[in-house]
């Protein structure tokens, strides 16, 4: 038995970083946190301007993954999660200048509903046949990753890819879905083509299995989409106080790493040092490769080659009379082929309740997504002019915004392209050479709030046991 706690230093305090150290703590460990910049939280920030409630990154996470809500539980802000607005309206895809409702039933990127796909605009009589098509074309040989959009292309049609799935992928991954990893993004539709031999039929059998399972989503206690009162920075918020007796510092950097006698020296940006007994890295891949350039150059490399992409975010409040008529439901993507520079426009009012006071509403727009960051890093004013004329030509607001707040996101968002799940292999492979070193974080394994939060723990949980294994 070890006679004394090990103690773990955690590089990251966003949520995958904080995360990870409550599991940590949880399971006895002595922790240390460092974060580089001025606060915790890393994408995920609210902040409350006047009356107003504005998320600076995601708005919301997915309930249908577990560990989100699991996490929200164990934090005791239950009482706190908010459902979508049930009268927020849709969701809209920007067609030739137009927005068109995306049809009902689109779930994963697969068409449920068929007499929705068969009214919508989105697409025309032969790529409404294109799309029926997946019924009956073979079904994909081999186990090789290919791209989304390879996949949908082949199953669905070009139209289907390029007015439906590749504007919802852009909103999820910022990313290019020529090039994005179906097996790292979408393993399910690979799961349901195999199982049986189209993604319609899988959907038809789904349908029929919920059916029989008496399944009845509107009896579910949450939406699809969930959030807190006041925001998802909540949740930072209530993940640092339950970690006030561990060792938190922010404008801390972990600027190198030396292995000592079985255990690591670390040199911190505040001068100061310390001995640890393991590693856990939370900081962006590249970040990373720095730091563990000495131990491992391989590495070092791989973790290098993990592509990421930059954004920004305008969100703008405007007096409800000056937009009556024009808000486009919940919001709406934007295809890449109607070319423009906004990627999306959420109604952030229209989503969630208490966002605003009463008559006023509240919007952001996405600017930036693989292959078109050149807008990512104007200046302000020109970021919000650029975004208020685009906006102005979709939906016709011309008024002037009582607020606009901008965010910018450098390298934020990890690019899961294909061969991606190789990497990751390699990357495990290195580092079983390292025990007393782990990786987490959205670079690897999950770029939703769910997806960083159960590898957080995951590996929090499988390196303090490798360390324990050693003392």
């Amino acid at each position: 038995m070890p006679n004394h706690a090990p103690h773990i230093l955690v590089a990251g305090g966003g949520i995958s970083g904080l995360t990870a150290a409550l599991e940590l703590h949880d399971l006895g460990a002595d922790v240390t946190l460092v974060e580089a910049s001025e606060r915790f939280g890393g994408i995920l920030r609210t902040e409350r301007i006047d009356d107003l409630l504005v998320d600076a990154g995601p708005d919301s996470f997915l309930s249908t993954k577990p560990e989100g809500i699991q996490l929200v539980q164990r934090l005791g802000l239950e009482h706190r999660l908010i459902n979508t607005r049930s009268d927020g309206g849709g969701t809209f895809i920007l067609r030739k200048g137009k927005l068109v409702p995306l049809p009902e039933g689109i779930t994963l990127l697969v068409p449920t509903q068929f007499r929705a796909i068969a009214r919508t605009p989105l697409l025309t009589p032969l790529g409404k046949a294109r799309l029926l098509m997946d019924y009956v074309i073979p079904r994909g040989n081999g186990d090789a990753d290919e791209s989304v959009g390879s996949f949908v292309r082949r199953r669905m049609g070009r139209q289907a890819f390029e007015n439906m799935a590749e504007p919802l992928l852009s909103g999820i991954y910022a990313g290019d879905a020529s090039k994005l990893s179906l097996n790292s993004t979408f393993p399910r539709l690979r799961d349901v083509e195999r199982e049986h031999g189209s993604i319609i039929r899988g959907a038809i059998a789904q349908r029929k299995a919920m059916r029989a399972r008496g399944d009845n989503q509107t009896a579910r206690p949450f939406t699809p989409f969930v959030s807190l009162g006041n925001g998802l920075g909540e949740l930072i918020g209530a993940l640092v106080a339950a970690l006030e007796s561990c060792d938190l510092r922010n404008e801390t950097a972990l600027t190198s790493i030396s292995p000592v006698d079985q255990r690591y020296r670390v040199e911190l940006s505040d001068g100061t040092g310390m001995t640890v007994d393991g590693l856990l890295l939370t900081t962006p891949a590249p970040v990373s490769a720095g730091l563990l350039e000495g131990e491992s150059a391989s590495l070092a490399s791989a973790l290098r080659d993990i592509p990421y992409v930059s954004s920004s975010t305008v969100s703008m409040a405007f007096n409800q009379a000056d937009v009556a008529g024009m808000q486009g439901g919940r919001g709406f993507v934007i295809p890449r082929v109607e070319g423009r520079s906004l990627t999306a426009v959420t109604w952030t009012s229209n989503k969630f309740a208490g966002r605003t006071p009463e008559g006023v509403a509240l919007l952001r727009g996405f600017v930036g997504r693989a292959g078109q960051e050149e807008n990512v890093f104007l200046p302000e004013d020109d970021l919000i002019d650029l975004v208020r004329r685009e906006l102005a030509s979709i939906t016709g607001i011309t008024a002037e915004p009582i607020l606009a707040r901008t965010f910018r996101w450098p390298n934020a968002m990890p690019q899961y392209n294909v061969g991606h799940q190789a990497r990751l292999d390699q990357i495990d492979r290195e580092l079983a050479a390292l025990p007393r070193i782990g990786l987490t974080g959205s670079a690897y394994r999950g770029v939703g709030i769910p997806d960083c939060i159960r590898n957080a723990r995951e590996q929090a949980a499988a390196l303090l046991q490798r360390v324990q294994s050693w003392q």
